[in-house]
């Protein structure tokens, strides 16, 4: 039996050169969900990966008390599905070295992106849905997908992730740490319900996104468009 104490984050950040726009708003917010989930009772390990056209892992199965201050250098293009598959198999390794009583009973992925596959070579879009549900069902690990200029809820079912986990987020002020705070709600509720000795199926419903978290997420495009002058009016 796995332990219902531990949780395991794994999280794979896009970096493309399109993030650059809202490099210090992620970094910004990525910091604070670090610092909000160390305030979780109970043991939490972290794993970072950042991608474009290349794949780097950041932090490896880190004690969430080590992990350094987010720095983003967006470049390149985006390879969205193979660098899922590799986050995904990474993190199945490093649980699968542990013996069965000190692996994690919660493991949380989250993939946060600004905008669509272009560049992967090896997975397709359903060779990842299949693989998502298959880590979902069999090894009770929860998926969640944030996505700015596009139909999150619609990308993110396409790829085997609950709607009532997919956020779109936008690029305006404050909306990439919006979207992650609105993870990091999500992620403590999850960690709190297993802990209590709730099911994977309930504890995932209490990790859905609110209404009121996902006005928030894109509260800073809306202000931005509010703010510019009508085409009329010019």
């Amino acid at each position: 039996m796995t332990d219902p104490n531990y949780t395991h984050i794994s999280f794979l950040l896009d970096r493309s050169g399109s993030m650059q726009a809202i490099k210090e708003d992620t970094e910004a917010g990525f910091d604070a969900y670090i610092e909000q989930q160390r305030s979780q009772p109970g043991r939490c390990t972290v794993t970072l990966a950042q991608f474009d056209t290349e794949y780097e892992t950041v932090s490896h199965g880190v004690d969430i008390a080590e992990v350094d201050a987010l720095r983003l250098e967006p470049r390149g293009a985006t390879a969205l599905l193979d660098s899922m598959a590799r986050l995904i198999n990474e993190t199945g390794q490093y649980l699968a070295s542990m013996p069965e009583d000190q692996r994690a009973g919660s493991v949380v992925v989250g993939i946060m992106t600004d905008g669509h596959e272009n560049s992967s070579v090896e997975w397709t879009r359903a060779a990842i849905k299949k693989l998502i549900e298959s880590q979902e069902a069999d090894y009770g690990w929860t998926f969640s997908y944030l996505g700015a200029n596009q139909d999150a809820i619609e990308v993110g079912t396409s790829m085997g992730i609950a709607a009532e986990r997919s956020l779109t987020y936008g690029t305006g002020d404050g909306d990439a740490a919006a979207a992650f705070a609105a993870y990091g709600a999500s992620t403590a509720r999850l960690r709190s319900s297993a802990a209590a000795g709730m099911t994977i199926a309930e504890s995932r419903l209490q990790s859905a996104f609110t209404d009121e978290q996902r006005a928030a997420a894109t509260a800073g495009d809306s202000g931005a468009r509010a703010a510019r002058p009508s085409r009329r009016a010019r």
